[in-house]
């Protein structure tokens, strides 16, 4: 998979120019104020999303993926829907993509005790589809009060489906790149997901770029 050699060197050229720029208005999220947030706790929480019947993919799945990592962690990592790994453990982010973005954030100094890890839909697709349009209204809500309970300084969004769910917008992830977004008041920068990566191993170059402009963005709002 090439996992192993993940890491940049340090005479890796860089042929691509970083540059921050600032996603327009028309992309960044309006604040949710509908969630009793104040009220909210982590158990409440995730025993009404393992019990959540909002869609249909309630009558599907084996059983939700709610998210895991540390619950004060600065950095929130989104991606689309579990597949059918991470459905079996009940964990985000497992087998070989999860392999791969462990050596992703690693690459940039962290490890996965330091952050944390969600998707914007907490169960499984049916044949790992897309989510449809109501599957992710009726999931975000969940997503907002994990960012209001966690209280994060950057979220990144791994792949096209949590970009555009975050940002609001139907931009291809190509124009959202190496841009910085809002979700509620947090910092948003989108990478590819590792499954994707996967797929098409040249793309770990431009992969490498979206997570050095994270960790500059972060950097930039620290504190």
């Amino acid at each position: 998979m090439g996992i192993d050699v993940w890491l940049p060197r340090a005479s890796m050229p860089v042929d691509e120019p970083l540059l921050i720029e600032t996603v327009s208005d028309s992309f960044k999220s309006e604040t949710d104020t509908n969630t009793s947030v104040a009220k909210d706790n982590w158990f409440d929480l995730q025993t009404e999303i393992n019990h959540c019947t909002k869609c249909s993919l309630c009558s599907t799945r084996k059983q939700t993926v709610f998210g895991s990592g540390n619950k004060q962690a600065d950095w929130m990592f989104v991606g689309e829907s579990p597949g059918q790994h991470e459905e079996d453990q009940g964990l985000p982010f497992v087998g070989n993509a999860g392999l791969l973005f462990t050596e992703m954030i690693r690459a940039i100094g962290l490890t996965r005790d330091e952050i944390f890890i969600t998707n914007v839909i907490k169960c499984r697709s049916p044949n790992n589809r897309e989510p449809h349009t109501d599957e992710i209204k009726n999931c975000k809500d969940y997503l907002i009060r994990q960012q209001q309970l966690i209280k994060p300084k950057i979220i990144v969004a791994l792949g096209h489906i949590a970009a555009q769910t975050l940002l609001k917008t139907d931009k291809p992830l190509a124009e959202l790149r190496g841009k910085t977004g809002d979700f509620n008041n947090t910092p948003v920068v989108v990478i590819y997901h590792p499954a994707y990566l996967l797929r098409f191993l040249p793309e770990k170059h431009k992969a490498w770029l979206d997570l050095t402009y994270a960790l500059q963005t972060f950097k930039n709002n620290e504190g």
